[in-house]
C-alpha cells in the first residue's frame, strides 16, 4: 500500500465497489496521494544512499529522478532539495513516464553528465507507488497487475572521474533496443480510475525470441559476451520474465537468484527493483562485470554494464 499507511488507512483508501464508486477512487485522488507520499518515501532513500557513500548532501551538482506511477509540481526533486538541504542550484532531470527501466535510463542520464563534469556528484532517485494504481473489476490483465506491482524507492550516489571511490561500481556502457511489432504488449495508460497497465502473454515468448541476438551484438561492442558476465541484476517484471531471460541467455537459476529473492520479498516495485538488486550484489561483493538490464513499454530493452572502479 502507500508508504506509511497503516491496513486500516489503506482499506479506507480502497473502499469496497459499490454502485457510487464502482471503479474505485478518481486518478485527481490517487495523484493526491501520490504528491503526499512520494517526497518522504524519496527522502527516506536518498539520506541511506548519501550516508552509504559518505557524502554530503551539498556535494550533489545533479539530481536526477525517476518515476512513471504519479505527476505532481513541484514534484519530489523540489523535495529532495527541500528537505535534505541540497543546493538551491543543483540541476534537476526527470526520467518520467519509461516504465520498469526508467533507472537504468537514470544511469545513462548520470553517466553523460560525469563524462561533461567530472569533479560532478549525482544523486539518482526512482520512486514508485503502484498501489495508488490498483483496479477494480475482474479483468484478467489487471488482476496480474494488482498481484504483481508494488511500492519503493531507491537511490544511489555517482560521482565523476575526478573522485574515485572504492568501494562503488563503474557505470560502463548502456544499450538500448525495441522489439519490431510488440507496442500492444505492454502499455501503461492513464485512465478515470488510476494508471491501468495491459501485460500480453506473448510478453515472455517477445523476449526469450529477441533477447539474446541483441544481447550478443550489444555485449561484443564492450568485450563481453554473455558468459564472460559475472553477475546480473535483470529486472524481475514477473516469474515468467526471468524464464523467458533465462531460456533467452541459457542463465541458471543462481544466475538470477537475486532477481528472484528481490521479486519476492518486495514485488515489482518498477524502475526501483533493479536498484535494489544491484544494492544486493554489491553487498555480496559479487563479481564483476554486472549487466542490469529491464523491460519496459515498446517493447523496450534497457541494459548497462556496471564494472570496478579500476576497470
Amino acid at each position: 500500500g502507500p508508504a506509511n499507511g497503516s491496513l486500516a488507512d489503506r482499506q479506507s483508501f480502497y473502499p469496497p465497489p459499490s454502485a457510487h464508486a464502482s471503479a474505485g477512487p478518481p486518478t485527481s485522488i490517487r495523484m493526491r496521494r501520490y504528491a503526499l507520499e512520494a517526497t518522504p518515501l524519496a527522502c527516506a532513500a536518498s539520506r541511506a544512499a548519501l550516508e552509504d557513500a559518505q557524502i554530503p548532501a551539498r556535494r550533489v551538482t545533479h539530481l536526477v529522478t525517476v518515476s512513471c506511477s504519479g505527476f505532481s509540481a513541484p514534484g519530489f526533486d523540489i523535495g529532495l532539495i527541500k528537505h535534505l538541504d541540497l543546493s538551491l542550484e543543483v540541476a534537476r532531470t526527470h526520467v518520467g513516464f519509461m516504465g520498469c527501466h526508467g533507472a537504468l535510463n537514470g544511469l545513462r542520464v548520470a553517466r553523460a553528465f560525469l563524462q561533461e563534469e567530472p569533479d560532478g556528484c549525482v544523486l539518482l532517485c526512482a520512486v514508485e507507488l503502484c498501489s495508488l494504481h490498483f483496479q477494480y473489476g475482474q479483468d484478467p490483465q489487471h488482476l496480474v497487475a494488482n498481484a504483481l506491482f508494488a511500492d519503493g524507492a531507491a537511490a544511489l550516489v555517482a560521482i565523476g572521474a575526478g573522485h574515485r571511490h572504492q568501494h562503488g561500481w563503474r557505470v560502463g556502457p548502456s544499450g538500448s533496443t525495441l522489439i519490431c511489432d510488440s507496442t500492444d504488449v505492454m502499455t501503461w495508460d492513464i485512465g478515470d480510475h488510476g494508471f491501468q497497465m495491459t501485460l500480453s502473454p506473448r510478453l515472455p515468448d517477445l523476449i526469450a525470441a529477441h533477447l539474446r541476438p541483441w544481447l550478443d551484438r550489444w555485449l561484443a561492442d564492450s568485450g563481453l559476451a554473455v558468459a564472460t558476465v559475472g553477475s546480473w541484476a535483470i529486472h524481475p517484471g514477473g516469474p515468467r520474465i526471468l524464464e523467458a531471460v533465462s531460456t533467452a541467455t541459457g542463465l541458471n537459476h543462481a544466475a538470477l537468484a537475486p532477481s528472484h529473492s528481490v521479486l519476492a520479498d518486495y514485488g515489482n516495485m518498477s524502475s526501483p527493483t533493479v536498484l535494489f538488486i544491484l544494492d544486493r550484489l554489491r553487498r555480496s561483493g559479487a563479481p564483476y562485470p554486472c549487466v542490469a538490464m529491464g523491460f519496459g513499454p515498446g517493447l523496450a530493452i534497457e541494459a548497462v554494464v556496471l564494472d570496478s572502479p579500476d576497470g
